[in-house]
């Protein structure tokens, strides 16, 4: 029997330890460091990025070679956006998200979109059978898609030898785990040993790999951060369970831009990719309502028009609320503060609260402005036009500033069908297209703004 050693390692970067200790040396995490059982001498054989390759020789750069990577480009546009262009071959992808999210709903649709390529989906939460059963609900159809139930790494990889498939999807690979550890499926060495032995086969044979993974209760991807590192791409899959829209963002890609997000609804026969994302965060209809304004952000590369919408009550008891759904609440007291010192609004005996239209979640400060808009149309109940979009930066003495890739912006308003846009006046000698169907207002202080939007 094989003689059996304890080693511990850092959850949060795996770095090796003779004993346990509270924090770890390298990254400084406290009580990360946790105890695996492994075979004697294999603590010393992680698979490491060392052996991903076949043996090479070092160069200078004037004698290496750049070939184009070659990408497969999948009928998902979604997909292809936020990889960079499609799937590299021999690229290792990353995706992440809550659980019930629609992580394996969205590989499985890709696998079964991408006839009549081989692929084989490896889970090892799922039976075969309930697989079938959420396959059976999607409208495509890939007669060469495999499907495994199995959670040890030298099988999946006997099938791989077994297919040669085009491409691989693990889910998820806090399941696999491999013979050689005595450790738990799920723990540090499980999943960093069984990532490696995936990325050199990926790299070796030159197929692409998708891997899910869990997230913990903080956000962020469970098991050691090296397989972050390790992984060329790494995805996560956002959204409100309770709002049908899901948004895909690159946290990391070696083989594109980290600046692109896909988004796509959840319906009972799969996800739909979104082509027009920005009527997706606008109020149907045309009824106009007070303490709506529309706002143009950025999501990554892509613009949107997103609808802000405000409520301003007097309070009843106690101190006033302030809530903020989809933005930053303390951005949101910064901004009443503004208005209150700055423009004389006694906001100091109200309620506030904040939702941006969709369950987006925005950061983009070219928010400001709509969003003191909405709230004096909220407070004197005064509808904004349906015409008009915001994009600019409120500052703390009441100055508007201006805000990036503000072209782009306009563009989607302009083509949206708006008849004009409040930007901040810096902004205007910027501009080298010219708008014809909208008009540009440059407005450089917030007490400049209100007489503009509300003329009646």
């Amino acid at each position: 029997m094989a003689k059996l050693k304890s080693v511990y390692y850092c959850q949060e970067c795996g770095t090796q330890f003779p004993k346990w200790q509270g924090q770890c040396n390298a990254c400084k995490a406290w009580n990360a460091i946790v105890e695996e059982v492994v075979e004697a001498g294999s603590a010393k054989s992680h698979g490491g990025s060392g052996s991903l390759t076949t043996r090479s020789e070092p160069k200078t750069l004037d004698k290496i070679e750049l070939n184009a990577e070659h990408r497969l480009v999948t009928p998902d546009d979604e997909i292809n956006r936020v990889l960079g262009g499609g799937i590299v071959a021999g690229g290792v992808v990353l995706l992440g998200g809550e659980p019930g999210i629609g992580k394996s709903t969205l590989l499985l649709q890709l696998a079964l979109q991408l006839s009549p390529l081989r692929v084989l989906y490896v889970s090892g939460e799922e039976s075969e059978q309930q697989i079938k059963m959420r396959a059976s609900r999607i409208p495509f159809s890939n007669p060469n898609l495999y499907i495994a139930s199995e959670t040890q790494i030298e099988q999946i990889l006997a099938f791989q030898k077994d297919l040669s498939p085009h491409l691989i999807i693990i889910d998820s690979i806090q399941t696999i785990y491999s013979d050689t550890f005595e450790s738990a499926p799920g723990s540090v060495t499980q999943v960093r040993e069984s990532t490696a032995k995936i990325i050199r086969i990926a790299k070796d044979k030159h197929i692409p790999v998708f891997l899910i993974g869990h997230i913990t209760k903080e956000g962020t991807i469970a098991g050691p951060k090296v397989l972050e590192h390790i992984v060329d791409t790494v995805l996560t899959f956002e959204g409100d369970r309770h709002n049908s829209y899901r948004v895909v963002r690159t946290n990391k890609n070696r083989f594109g831009s980290t600046m692109e997000i896909g988004i796509y609804e959840m319906r009972s026969n799969g996800l739909r990719e979104v082509k027009n994302p920005s009527e997706i965060f606008l109020t149907s209809g045309n009824e106009a309502f007070s303490g709506v304004a529309i706002t143009a952000t950025m999501e990554g590369m892509r613009p949107l028009l997103i609808e802000v919408q405000a409520l301003v009550t007097p309070f009843i008891y106690g101190n006033p609320q302030r809530s903020a759904t989809g933005f930053d609440l303390r951005r949101l007291n910064m901004l009443l503060a503004v208005m209150e010192k700055r423009c004389g609004f006694k906001l100091g005996q109200k309620d506030v609260f904040i939702n941006l239209a969709g369950g987006l979640k925005v950061e983009d400060p070219a928010l400001d402005l709509a969003l003191v808009c909405a709230i004096v149309s909220s407070m004197h109940d005064i509808i904004i036009p349906q015409s008009t979009v915001f994009a600019a930066e409120v500052g703390l003495s009441g100055e508007i500033r201006p805000i990036t890739r503000i072209e782009p912006r306009i563009a989607e308003a302009e083509k949206l069908g708006f008849q004009e846009i409040f930007v901040a006046t810096t902004q205007l000698s910027d501009l080298s297209k010219k708008f014809d169907k909208i008009q540009i207002k440059g407005v450089g202080r917030l007490q400049d703004v209100f007489p503009l939007v509300f003329q009646g």
